[in-house]
């Protein structure tokens, strides 16, 4: 095959070169290209060196981790709940290993757009392309309920749409059903907006939540908005822990299909009895002829990625070109090489906030740090507030209140990445947040070696637990508050300093700065967050802020940007 349509081919998958110092080989798979990064490791679209059918999305974890027996075991954790799955509608697990002092994860690599990318481009979903979510995604739950899992982060982005349809992705937190969902003491994993109550609450996982969840994703599906507003602060928490959906974003889905609302209005119950179990939404959807493909012009981006897919199937291990030989690409400059990840311990820290002092790092002034440390407090003595503070439950007087699904007509392997190609920036629905209540020394919210920033925990318990404490459940406010007049891109973002030209191709330190100033302020950074590398998505929301600034919008942050960036509006 040509040299060129094999490099076509793959820019068509949004993949990118690989980079000098990227491994020739994984197990028995020959990386082709990179297809995510983060501050726990990179994903490689592979191919098998026999030339066997297929593509692999493989993990590699970075050497720091991989040498920690403890995160070997989560892994390991993963791995096993990956290879009990049997469903069409998730990714196979090819393989997992740990050789040459690589440790690595190989899954079915399935070519087609994240959800949260796919509306973002394209806009929400008309009615009849829900009700084939809600059939493929009730499948894909009905068989992690089959095999005893809890994925415990149902959200926009982990699920992947493909020729073949609808899948479930990133089971990088999911839990055995007999397992603890707490895990540590006192941690909640996961996307905030799209978190259940009980897990909120409580601690506590069963397919229930994430039946919430999915529904809270077939809302922003229908919507292009979460059922409970964006963010991944206190405030969205309170809103999902105790008040009732959007009215106005419920509304927006009952007047396109009425029992479409009905039915996602009874899986946002707060109770998870009166949700509708997995096979009563494939029930519901059976009832609906539903389309074979997606709708238009997002068809047309999944079929042209799939036949890219198709391309690089036929090229050849031997024939793979090694884009980021030392012959293609010129070496990273050192001060653009990601720093090493911290240590596998974790704090109390969101997705997007920065690793804890590193060494090397330019001192700052001792009121910017006092600040920090007052706003942190401040968060997380509100994020124990909520969890301990549950509203008594409240026993029903009818027992079996009628669900909206009821109503309806009835009829009869590792985490993959998916690389985002967005256009628009629009604040991001779809930020992780661990809460963690263990230990407060350390520092990083941990991306999941599928480049989204998803936490992994062990489940030992840490020292120095903080005690719980209550809080009456009142109405939240709309916007978040952190407890202190600084802003959030101020007095979080401590990772750079200084005011050099940073853009696209960059890494480090400069460039997680810019992500986490950027991600504060309501722009998305993609699904792998605040990850030190400077790609597409990036780019995209640099420029979006510059427009908005009335800034150039070369997408290249210099002097002018880093200064609308640290300014106080």
């Amino acid at each position: 095959m040509p040299a060129d349509d094999a490099a076509a081919a793959l820019r068509q998958t949004g993949a990118l070169p690989l980079r000098v110092g990227d491994p020739g080989r994984v197990g028995p798979y020959v990386p082709m290209a990179l297809l995510g990064s983060g501050g726990m490791g990179r994903v490689f679209l592979a191919r098998p060196t026999d030339d066997s059918p297929g593509l692999v999305a493989v993990k590699v974890i970075r050497p720091e981790y991989a040498e920690d027996p403890r995160f070997r075991r989560r892994f390991e954790r993963e791995a096993s709940v990956h290879a009990r799955l049997r469903t069409p509608h998730a990714p196979r697990l090819c393989g997992t290993g740990f050789d040459d002092e690589l440790l690595w994860m190989a899954t079915e690599y399935l070519p087609g757009f994240d959800l949260a990318e796919a509306v973002r481009e394209d806009g929400a979903l008309a009615p009849a392309a829900i009700w084939r979510l809600v059939a493929e995604l009730g499948q894909a739950l009905a068989g992690l309920t089959a095999e005893g899992i809890v994925h415990r982060d149902l959200k926009p982005s982990n699920v992947l749409l493909s020729v073949r349809g609808a899948h479930v992705i990133d089971f990088g937190i999911a839990k055995a059903a007999d397992a603890s969902a707490i895990t540590g003491t006192g941690n909640r994993v996961g996307t905030p907006a799209y978190m259940s109550p009980e897990h909120l609450r409580e601690g506590r996982s069963d397919t229930a939540s994430d039946v919430f969840s999915l529904a809270g994703t077939l809302v922003y599906a229908a919507t292009g908005r979460a059922p409970f507003g964006d963010g991944t602060g206190v405030d969205v928490m309170h809103r999902v822990a105790f008040e009732d959906p959007r009215p106005e974003v419920i509304g927006q889905i009952s007047t396109a299909d009425t029992e479409l609302g009905s039915l996602l209005t009874a899986c946002l119950a707060k109770e998870p009895e009166r949700r509708p179990t997995p096979q009563e939404l494939i029930d519901a959807a059976g009832a609906r002829t539903v389309p074979s493909t997606w709708p238009e012009p997002l068809g047309g981006k999944v079929l042209a990625r799939q036949r890219a897919y198709e391309t690089l199937h036929r090229v050849p291990a031997a024939g793979t070109t090694r884009s980021g030989s030392a012959g293609d690409l010129p070496p990273v400059p050192p001060e653009q090489v990601s720093e090493p990840a911290p240590s596998a311990v974790e704090p109390p820290v969101k997705a997007d906030d920065g690793p804890a002092e590193a060494l090397g790092r330019p001192r700052r002034k001792p009121w910017l740090i006092a600040i920090a440390g007052i706003s942190a407090c401040a968060v997380v003595a509100m994020a124990l507030l909520l969890i301990r503070q549950a509203p008594p439950a409240t026993n029903s007087t009818d027992g079996g209140v009628t669900r909206a699904v009821g109503t309806a007509p009835r009829a009869n392997s590792s985490a993959q990445v998916s690389p985002s190609t967005n256009g628009q920036t629009r604040p991001d629905v779809d930020g992780v947040v661990v809460e963690n209540r263990e230990s407060k020394t350390g520092s990083t919210a941990r991306p999941s070696a599928s480049g989204s920033a998803d936490d992994q925990h062990d489940d030992a318990t840490a020292p120095g637990t903080a005690p719980d404490a209550s809080l009456s459940p009142t109405p939240s406010a709309d916007s978040p508050s952190d407890g202190t007049d600084t802003a959030p891109w101020l007095s979080e973002c401590t990772y750079y300093a200084g005011n050099g030209r940073t853009r696209l191709g960059d890494s480090g330190k400069r460039v997680q700065q810019v992500q986490c100033m950027l991600t504060k302020r309501g722009y998305s950074v993609g699904s792998t967050g605040v990850d030190g590398e400077f790609g597409p998505d990036t780019e995209t929301a640099v420029r979006a802020f510059q427009t908005d600034r009335g800034l150039n919008a070369d997408g290249i942050v210099a002097h002018d940007t880093w200064g609308a960036l640290r300014s106080a509006e």
